[in-house]
Order: structure tokens, then C-alpha cells, then sequence
């Protein structure tokens, strides 16, 4: 079975989070490890309907952000990789700067550190030259930054369209097809504008 971390931050688009959670859950054979930050708890409720107690059962192991003994801290323990979902600039910085005081810091380093796949699906806009110098940063170092930007070629119905092609986007860097991303498949040659 696959293993892979998923850890919640206190960025706005807490929803991200909860669709990973769920998409994971009903695709099975992935055992997932779940870290939610206390900022995070605090958007879920002011942006959603759902609950700490809801996204606890979507993990299969369940971490306290503050503990550093924590399985997924070593490189010893193997997993797929991580995602921050959706990425505060705070946990960007904490990355981008290796500063471990929490859980969610140390295991993307250690992801990092181990040459596995660490996205940061950042949430903030606009950008100043701050945040583009710690994406910089983390990218050097081998995270992919995938801020979770709408496709309209599948022309979306609803924000749940937008959010499940996002983080349905973000598993297939996981090799982990969720079935709900619409997959570009050209377009008809446009007809002829006029002479050129």
C-alpha cells in the first residue's frame, strides 16, 4: 500500500484540503498520514461545512502538528511524498527555510531531503517579491509549487468542477488518477481566418 502525507495549513481554500482527503479515501490503496495546523481548523470552520472530527476520519493515521517524533519526521519511514494542501505563505516560508518547528515543516523536509515529491499547493495572491523569492527557493530545493489556479478548457459548472480538476491535477503527480480530471484532448483545426 502507498503511503502519503497530507497536511492542512491556515491558507483560505480549505476545501482543497477536504477533497484531497475524500478523493484519497474513496480511491483506497493509499494509507494516509494527516497533519492539520491549529490556523487550519480555524479556516475549515469559517469556510466550510465540515468539522476537525470529519477530516480526522478521512486519515488513516492522524498526527499532532507539534510532534516531532512523529513517523513521518524520519526519512526512514518511506511514503510517496507529501502535500500541503492548501500551502499558507507561513508554511511556505517554514519549507523554503528549512525551519522545523512544527510537524508539517519537518516532514516536508524531510521529503525534500529524500528526493521525494513535495507539492505546495500555495494560496495567496497577489504575490510580492517575498513570496516569489521563497518559491524560488523551495523549487531549487525540489518542491513543486502549484498554486490551485481553475482550468476553464472543461468548461466548469461550479466551484466543485474548479476544485476537483485542481486536486485531481495535483494526484496525477502522485501517479494517482482520481477519474474526475478532464483530460485535454486537442480541438478541431480552426477554419481559415483569410489570407495570411
Amino acid at each position: 500500500m502507498k503511503r502519503l502525507i497530507v497536511a492542512i495549513t491556515g491558507a483560505s481554500g480549505a476545501i482543497y484540503g477536504v477533497r484531497t482527503l475524500q478523493l484519497l479515501r474513496a480511491a483506497g490503496g493509499v494509507e494516509v498520514h494527516l497533519v492539520i495546523s491549529p490556523s487550519a481548523a480555524r479556516t475549515l470552520l469559517a469556510e466550510t461545512d465540515y468539522t476537525i472530527e470529519d477530516l480526522r476520519k478521512l486519515g488513516d493515521v492522524v498526527h499532532n502538528h507539534k510532534d516531532i517524533g512523529a513517523s513521518i519526521a524520519s526519512g526512514s519511514f518511506r511514503t510517496e511524498g507529501m502535500v500541503v494542501v492548501p500551502c499558507s505563505v507561513k508554511s511556505l516560508s517554514g519549507i523554503a527555510n528549512c525551519y522545523d518547528e512544527d510537524l508539517i515543516v519537518r516532514a516536508a523536509d524531510v521529503c525534500l531531503k529524500e528526493r521525494r515529491r513535495l507539492i505546495l499547493m500555495l494560496r495567496e495572491t497577489p504575490f510580492h517579491a517575498g513570496h516569489i523569492a521563497l518559491m524560488d527557493q523551495a523549487t531549487r530545493m525540489g518542491a513543486i509549487i502549484m498554486p490551485p489556479i481553475p482550468s476553464f478548457y472543461n468548461r466548469p459548472n461550479s466551484i466543485d468542477d474548479m476544485v476537483n480538476q485542481s486536486v485531481g491535477r495535483m494526484l496525477d503527480l502522485f501517479d494517482l488518477a482520481a477519474d474526475i480530471v478532464s483530460r485535454w484532448t486537442g480541438t478541431a483545426p480552426l477554419p481559415a481566418l483569410g489570407p495570411e
